[in-house]
């Protein structure tokens, strides 16, 4: 990098150096301005055109950071990150003003003297043998820029900063060596674009153009005289010349400049009076960095960006190596965030669910075949103050989450059901299912070993009221959520499948341990994020085929080259039959079953309640062909609140269940997102009604409703009138409730004309 002659002598310039390494620097820069008694400090060793040789020739130059810019699929900005805001821009585009101003006041003689200034420094040791200490300094602006590249490879290592900026020999030596080479290599237009572009400003505004659009809300090239000269003024020291906190003296500075630039013939006395005649008029744009200033109340994805950025090997073999890339910055970021679905998402959350609630909610988008994140949001807003939080309850730990997920309740028991398909089980497939039951013992895992249920105090499981009695259909348990009927099935297929099968679709908890491989998964102990399950779900809708989630489309650095980025990877998870049954089954819930309320009325849908163990948590997990999406209502903080009894989002909840809030969640949620969007209809399988024994349970009555069609069904489709709310305990879903009433209220007769007997909804008690 450093430049010869042909013959392989140094230049003019670097010869000069090596004479100056000795008389100037040891003998006048440093003793006479920085560094009172360096011969003591062991100067005479340093200070030979040997040790002067000994320094590396080239300067590495590193990029300079720059501020980040995420935008939504549609270009709209999301947010702008930065570790130094900073924009780096030309010469050309810095107001004429402001270039003469820095110069005047930071080294007037720049384009006459080289990389030292020899008349500088005498007149620097000269004044400061007058005051008697070190009141003046001599560094060329060049000098400066060089010492400021030392800073800005640190980054923020504190001891490399303390380092590039300590007043030792060694580095005055190594500063002027740099800079002649500097001095050759760019040129003095060069030098002061650069010196512009890297120097720090004060309000966390690194460059020209983030300082003039800190103080003035206005780009470099338009900075006035006067903004100019205050601008040059804070070089010195930022935080004392700093005109938002003290206006006087920055206008002091600012006069000051002002004169100097009338010394040295730059502008008129009458254009410096004039100008300082004037006070320091603000436009101060505040600092707005990181996922805090999101718009679109998407401060969770934002996070969530970054996260998948330090966390893939594409950009980067570590994660130091990610983080300085990112830190670095310049990217312009296109992310998968869809402004609809996203507008969908804020809109049912904020009717729903207040943010000073007890309880919080998380409601995740994903588009089944592509694994792009369309949605993201919560009700607790990403910040730092009362009701907001930090903790993205949409992902897992390892990306910001929480530290264990959510347990999912009953929203796991299509993964059991799709595992014994896979394994030949018929969708009419019979078990007695009875209301109470212990787990069966033993079951086979995939290690080979067996899961034993104790002898001596035995697991149980029961279903949600006292009459929910087998025996059950498949497709009757599912529309129910009967507790005991999956455990029967894990019993027969075994443990082995259904982990199988969670590890197809990505079902990982949110902890990143393994799943338990216990038949008590059937009630939805697992603890898991809404991504992981909206994902998973998106594979039903895509007919079986997983894809990893993805939520960056594209990546540009500073200068418009494009990075490689992580692309989704599309496998079968099941067959197209599986799905197809699936997604028949998923559909009856919605339809007639324990999410009746989330059902849309304009297109197909499907999905699945959850509730767990005290109502802790409530689900609704839920998808149409074109989007797949998990809501979730629960504890986000280290003590778990029952939701019995509870205020939320305004209106009284006796008891919280997975289709009675969760579910409206979803309904208002998904509607906005697919608001004049196509619809397409899901591939159906006929499911035979299966033979039960007498006093078996038989599947939920689906009575016609005038005016009400299922697109792609062929028939109508229909859901009881009056209030339902759908919910789990201990992972069952049942159909019945008052919903959120804020009293008890008596629901209609749901089946007009037929005798019911009062309480009743389904054959089962209400609740």
């Amino acid at each position: 990098m450093a430049k010869k002659r042909s013959g392989g002598g140094l230049t003019g310039p670097q010869q000069a150096a090596k004479f100056l390494g000795v008389s100037v620097l040891s003998g006048v820069v440093l003793a006479g301005i920085a560094i009172p008694g360096a011969g003591a400090l062991g100067l005479a060793a340093k200070g030979t055109v040997e040790g002067f040789d000994e320094i590396p020739a080239n300067l590495k130059t590193p990029p300079l950071s720059q501020r980040t810019t995420i935008l939504d699929a549609e270009g709209g900005l999301i947010a702008t990150v930065y570790s130094r805001d900073r924009q780096v821009v030309p010469l050309t585009a810095i107001s004429p003003y402001m270039q003469k101003a820095i110069v005047a006041i930071e080294d007037s003689r720049f384009y006459e003297h080289g990389a030292v200034d020899l008349k500088g420094i005498l007149r620097a040791v000269n004044r400061n043998a007058q005051e008697g200490g070190a009141a003046q300094g001599a560094s060329t602006l060049t000098q400066q820029y060089v010492k400021n590249v030392f800073v800005e490879e640190a980054g923020d290592d504190e001891s490399k900063v303390r380092e590039a900026q300590e007043k030792s020999l060694g580095r005055k030596v190594r500063e002027l060596k740099y800079s002649i080479q500097v001095e050759e290599e760019l040129g003095k237009k060069k030098i002061l674009e650069n010196y512009l572009n890297i120097t720090y400003f004060g309000q966390q505004a690194y460059g020209i153009e983030s300082a003039a659009q800190r103080y003035f809300s206005k780009p470099a090239k338009d900075l006035t005289l006067g903004e100019s000269a205050m601008l040059a003024g804070l070089v010195q020291s930022p935080s004392r010349y700093d005109p938002v906190n003290d206006a006087q003296e920055a206008m002091k500075r600012r006069n000051t400049v002002l004169q100097r630039m009338v010394d040295v013939k730059d502008i008129s006395q009458a254009e410096a009076d004039e100008a300082q005649a004037k006070p320091v008029q603000l436009k101060v744009t505040k600092p707005k960095n990181g996922c805090i200033t999101a718009v679109k109340g998407a401060g969770f994805f934002c996070d969530y960006v970054r996260n998948s950025f330090l966390t893939d090997p594409v950009f980067g073999k570590t994660r130091e190596e990610r983080a300085k890339v990112w830190n670095q910055g310049g990217l312009t970021v296109r992310t998968t965030l869809d402004p609809q679905s996203q507008g969908g998402a804020n809109a049912s959350i904020k009717e729903h669910v207040y943010q000073e609630d007890k309880v919080a909610t998380a409601v995740t988008m994903v588009q089944p075949g592509t694994g792009r994140v369309l949605a993201m949001g919560q009700s607790k807003p990403y910040g730092f103050g009362k009701n907001e939080t930090q903790i993205n309850y949409s992902v897992d730990k390892r990306m910001g989450g929480s530290n264990f997920g959510f347990q999912v309740g009953s929203t796991f028991k299509p993964f059991i059901a799709a595992a014994a398909l896979e394994r030949g089980l018929p969708a009419t497939k019979v078990y007695q299912a009875p209301n109470k039951m212990e787990y069966p013992s033993p079951i086979p895992r995939c290690d080979g070993t067996q899961y034993l249920n104790s002898a001596r105090k035995p697991e149980t499981a029961e279903n949600e009221t006292e009459d929910e009695i087998g025996p059950y259909a498949l497709r009757t348990a599912m529309e129910k959520s009967i507790n005991t009927y999956f455990v029967e099935m894990i019993s027969e297929i075994g443990l082995c499948p259904v982990t199988e099968m969670t590890q197809k679709l990505g079902v990982v908890p949110a902890s990143g341990t393994k799943l338990p491989e216990s038949p008590s998964i059937a009630l939805g102990s697992a603890e898991l994020s809404p991504l992981t399950m909206a994902n998973a779900y998106a594979t039903f809708a895509n007919r079986g085929v997983y894809c990893t989630p993805v939520a960056i489309e594209s990546i540009t650095d500073s200068h418009g080259k494009a990075l490689s980025v992580p692309k989704s990877k599309c496998e079968r998870a099941m067959s197209e039959t599986t799905a197809d049954t699936i997604n028949t089954l998923l559909r009856g819930v919605v339809d007639s079953g324990t999410g009746e309320r989330a059902g849309l009325t304009d297109r197909d849908s499907a999905g699945k309640t959850g509730t767990t163990d005290s109502r802790h948590n409530a689900w609704f997990v839920g998808y149409t062909p074109n989007i797949s999406a998990a809501v979730w209502v629960g504890s986000g903080g280290a003590k778990k609140i029952s939701m019995e009894n509870i205020t939320i989002g305004g209106q009284y909840y006796p008891k919280v269940f997975g289709g009675g809030l969760p579910g409206p969640i979803w309904k208002d949620a998904v509607s906005d997102a697919l608001a004049g969007r196509e619809a397409p209809s899901f591939t159906t399988v006929p499911i035979a009604d299966a033979a039960l024994p007498s006093g078996g349970g038989k599947p939920s009555p689906n009575p016609n409703k005038p005016g009400k069609t299922r697109p792609g069904d062929g028939k109508p489709g229909g859901r009881p009138g009056g209030t339902t709310t759908a919910g789990t305990t201990g992972g069952t879903d049942v159909i019945g409730g008052t919903g959120a009433t804020g009293g008890t209220g008596t629901p209609d007769t749901p089946f007009p004309g037929l005798p019911v007997e009062p309480g009743r909804i389904g054959g089962r008690d209400t609740q």
